[in-house]
């Protein structure tokens, strides 16, 4: 098909826009265009953005020229950016020789169109002609260096008597450079200083992972940045871009040139990072009636909690926790600059078969803007950032990994302790202070990740081991477990009754004959509550939820104190909580207020909250031999109670020792003494476990295997 001409002359065009600039009205009579304009001049800019739809709606007469902008944009920006100069000129006058103005000026300016008709999806760009002006969105994985572009190339004579200068216009990326003077046949030579760069850069837009349909791989296309707008974006940023379809030559066989094969990109005309988060989801007025329908139900809390993963049976708590982390607490910029994250990590640890795969998949499902990985196929680089090598120019690129992409979202990553030691190291940064530093390769940057984290991890020795700490029984450092605020353990144990529900549930589900595997509130509909409570709800603390949290915390720092077997005498005391804990308490009720779309955070979210923090503190941080709670195993990896146990244990063999004749003692008197001590009858293994780690780190021997004794020296 052949296209038809554009309409008008490029003067006659530029005469049309610079009408439009000075005379186009909102609603409310104002001059929109003329004041951005002088705005503009103000701040020292050269692009002026302009809403399709006004052009169009300007008079009939420019509904033509609007229509024409897709099928001609480059014809079109021309004209405009033409038009715009003028203006300029004309505002300015003689300023333009005044200093400040004259480099200002000296430029190229750009008019910049957006919202425009042609919107499409990254699958489906390769349904438009080339050279069409489209509209996608994404999120930006990729950013180049800045390079400078040759626009305009100038030779100059290398004969002094001569001085001939060739000025060349680089069009679609080619020219050709003279072979020699025309007038005395002399060389050529490149004038750098005379020759007209722009500043270019490449980035690559990817489908964002809520546009992702199920089983499909990313679609992704690359874009060019030219002159002002090349410092725009940074990886993770989501993005809706207006920019004329280009194609260019995938690669060159060798030794014959440009092969058949070709790719299309994005020459980016406007670019802007909506401030909406999830722009995504449309949200009509209708939803929100149902919405706000949905929150003012009694029973609200237990209808979202049973429509996480209605599949899998039981785990109410477990699912309570993914709950609240789906709507996350608020973020808090303190009055010293430092900044309090208000997004809720969870890590569930627990026996194989327990459905913890199934709730992360479904939390990523119902999440506005959530993300799936597992641990055992990521690396440091694929979760936080990569610097990798941009073969088109050769220099290295910045490029975004899992936690940058769900910025403002939801991680889910499985197998967790499946990962490398270095992998796992790299996300500290990303789950406590919200953001991912890169050094590498001349690259110094700081990308947003402001993530809540869901990861799941199986016990070492296979099942959970109750009778150890809980960081012998995960692959996991504590600096990384501490940053969780809260950490479940699933526990797979026989019981009749329980089975019996289980096995009830999974088979009439199956059969299709089960109404509880239905989620009460559709997975859409819920998804849109999360995303506008998110945007729209920033609780804040209630006195009275502020005294209760207080009140509970001050209660467990006083509970970890463990007594002789008399009750009497204290023979140590430990850390029930620490001000991690607080936060999370904090976090968690901030979450549970914005579920109910309260704007004030009440007594009963802080006894929730609490709850929580009991059952996570009940099953990670309980020693189950003293019977008292104790975080140090959670926070620092050393139990406090295991190490006092044993300077006890110790205290008492170097005391039999002395008071010994011949230097040894039984080793049933020791474990009989100690266990009374330690009030442990009946776990006399724990005094065992005791003597052979003592015996391991070289304090003790075994002469004979009924005697103990000091290591001499």
């Amino acid at each position: 098909m052949v296209e038809r001409a554009p309409l008008l002359s490029p003067d006659e065009l530029a005469e049309k826009y610079k009408e439009f600039i000075r005379f186009y009205v909102d609603e409310d009579g104002e001059p929109i265009y003329s004041n951005a304009l002088a705005q503009m001049i103000e701040d020292q800019r050269r692009s002026l953005e302009v809403n399709w739809v006004h052009l169009y709606n300007f008079n009939p007469e420019f509904r033509d020229i609007a229509e024409d902008i897709i099928v001609h944009p480059t014809f079109h920006l021309e004209a405009a950016s033409k038009a715009l100069k003028e203006l300029v000129s004309e505002l300015l006058g003689d300023l333009v020789r005044e200093e400040k103005f004259r480099i200002y000026s000296e430029g190229d300016f750009h008019l910049r169109f957006y919202n425009v008709p042609t919107k499409t999806s990254l699958r489906d760009v390769t349904k438009f002609s080339i050279g069409r002006l489209v509209e996608i969105e994404g999120i930006i994985t990729r950013v180049s260096d800045i390079y400078d572009k040759l626009e305009k190339a100038v030779y100059v004579c290398t004969n002094p008597m001569c001085g001939r200068v060739e000025e060349i216009e680089v069009i679609g990326g080619r020219f050709r450079p003279p072979d020699k003077c025309p007038d005395c046949g002399a060389p050529m030579r490149f004038d750098h200083e005379l020759s007209e760069f722009v500043r270019w850069r490449t980035i690559r837009i990817q489908e964002r992972p809520e546009d992702l349909p199920p089983g499909m791989m990313p679609e992704h296309i690359d874009g060019v940045l030219l002159d002002d707008i090349v410092d725009e974006v940074k990886p993770g940023d989501r993005v809706k871009i207006t920019g004329i379809i280009r194609i260019k030559p995938a690669r060159r066989d060798e030794g014959r040139g440009q092969g058949p094969i070709y790719k299309r990109y994005l020459e980016v005309v406007h670019v802007e990072v909506p401030n909406r988060i999830y722009e995504k989801l449309e949200i009509t007025p209708e939803d929100e009636e149902e919405i706000w329908r949905l929150a003012e139900r009694e029973d609200l809390e237990d209808l979202i909690v049973k429509s996480i993963a209605p599949s899998v049976f039981g785990w109410v708590e477990v699912k309570r926790a993914i709950a609240y982390a789906l709507f996350g607490g608020s973020t808090k910029i303190l009055a010293d600059g430092s900044k309090v994250r208000g997004e809720i990590n969870i890590l569930m640890v627990g026996d194989p078969g327990v459905a913890k795969s199934q709730l992360l998949k479904y939390a990523a499902q119902l999440a506005p803007r959530g993300l799936y990985t597992t641990g055992k196929g990521s690396t440091a680089a694929g979760l936080t950032a990569a610097v990798v090598r941009d073969s088109a120019t050769g220099g290295w690129t910045l490029e975004a990994g899992a936690l940058v992409l769900a910025d403002r979202g939801v991680a889910c990553i499985d197998e967790f302790d499946k990962m490398n030691e270095d992998d796992r190291r790299s996300i500290h940064e990303a789950m406590e202070q919200q953001t991912i530093s890169i050094a590498k390769a001349g690259i110094v940057a700081t990308l947003n990740a402001r993530t809540t984290i869901i990861a799941a991890a199986n016990p070492k020795k296979g099942r959970y081991d109750d009778y150890v700490s809980i960081t012998e029984n995960i692959n996991l450092p504590p600096t990384i477990l501490s940053r969780f605020d809260l950490v479940f353990i699933m526990k797979d144990r026989p019981s009749p009754q329980a089975d019996s529900m289980v096995a009830e549930h999974i088979l009439i589900t199956r059969m299709g004959r089960n109404p509880e595997a239905k989620p009460p509130i559709d997975p859409t509909l819920l998804k849109k509550y999360i995303a506008y409570a998110k945007q729209n709800i920033d609780p804040t603390l209630t006195d009275e939820a502020a005294r209760r949290i207080k009140e509970f915390y001050v209660e467990m720092r006083k509970k970890g104190i463990a007594r002789d077997e008399e009750g009497g005498d204290i023979l140590f005391e430990t850390i029930a909580i620490t001000p991690r804990q607080l936060e999370a308490l904090i976090r968690l009720s901030e979450a549970r207020a914005r579920m109910h779309l309260r704007k004030e955070v009440t007594a009963e979210d802080a006894e929730m909250a609490i709850k929580l923090v009991n059952i996570m503190l009940e099953g990670a941080a309980h020693d189950v031999v003293s019977g008292i709670r104790d975080i140090t195993g959670l926070m620092t990896g050393v139990s406090y109670t295991m190490v006092k146990r044993r300077e006890i244990v110790y205290s008492l063999i170097k005391q039999l020792v002395e008071e010994s004749e011949d230097g040894t003692v039984d080793r049933d008197v020791v474990v009989r003494l100690a266990a009374e001590k330690l009030n442990l009858r009946g776990k006399e293994y724990v005094i065992e476990d005791i003597l052979k780690k003592l015996n391991e780190d070289g304090l003790i021997i075994f002469p004979k295997l009924d005697k103990i004794s000091l290591l001499e020296g």
